[in-house]
């Protein structure tokens, strides 16, 4: 009888503004960026956007479930003590590759967002159970959001700035360059001659550090004239430019421990 009688005066959650507060995060964290990803939002590109926006949503959805939810004062406060306690423990099991990327913030700028949509989820999926069905629900669904950052690496970003995300027991491309051994053939000289231009470009952004290529004609229509690939040769992970002199070519990569 006390039971029912706690089950009628219990006021029911409050969900809207988490729901509100999640449809946010997802479209300026996930969808915006994924359309439109070299697009700006008043002056500041989508990317951006989305990296600081998945941050906010999180502590917005976080305040919340503490201000607005109408839980129970003791799960409220016991939500966010066991989601903080659950990110950092992920964190001292992670890849070294998410634990120390972006200067150490990567894993928070990942978490965060997946971890409070799947939290959005969970409360309302279960906000006509009991209390103690609902909290197992939810604490399990905490522990899955941040326990599933422990498959995963990431080599970095790619070109177009996604994430290279591999499982993480998976070889990574530097292991896979090593694997191959030191002795990859040779380009033959008479393919290299025949990019040769006599037009050297010795350092960072050229002669002139102004990324600027005088005395040559470049057809940039590649619809009708696309470039011709002369020869390629693996190297490893590198952030360096070029230098060009006659048929040689200069970069820095990592294999291994040695550059």
């Amino acid at each position: 009888m006390n039971s029912t009688n706690e089950s009628i005066r219990r006021k029911p959650l409050r969900l809207w503004p988490g729901l509100v507060a999640a449809a946010l995060l997802l479209l300026f964290r996930f969808v915006i960026p994924a359309v439109a990803p070299d697009a700006t939002i008043a002056g500041i590109p989508t990317m951006v956007i989305g990296v600081l926006s998945g941050l906010l949503g999180g502590l917005v959805i976080v305040g919340w479930w503490v201000f607005f939810s109408r839980a129970p004062w003791s799960e409220r406060l016991a939500v966010v003590v066991f989601m903080i306690a659950v990110l950092f423990a992920t964190s001292r099991f992670i890849h070294i590759s998410i634990r120390t990327g972006a200067m150490g913030f990567l894993f928070p700028v990942l978490a965060i967002p997946v971890l409070t949509l799947a939290f959005v989820a969970a409360v309302f999926v279960t906000r006509r159970l009991s209390n103690q069905t609902r909290r197992i629900i939810i604490a399990a669904t905490i522990v899955v959001a941040c326990g599933g950052w422990l498959l995963v690496r990431t080599g970095g970003f790619t070109a177009d700035f996604d994430h290279d995300f591999a499982w993480r027991w998976s070889q990574t491309a530097e292991e896979r360059l090593l694997a191959q051994g030191s002795d990859e053939p040779v380009v033959p000289a008479t393919t290299l001659a025949a990019a040769k231009t006599g037009a050297d470009w010795p350092g960072f952004r050229g002669a002139g550090r102004d990324g600027v290529v005088h005395g040559a004609g470049i057809a940039t229509d590649w619809s009708k004239s696309p470039p011709v690939e002369l020869w390629r040769r693996p190297i490893g992970p590198a952030w360096s430019s070029f230098a060009v002199s006659g048929d040689l070519l200069y970069t820095q990569e990592q294999r291994g421990a040695d550059e």
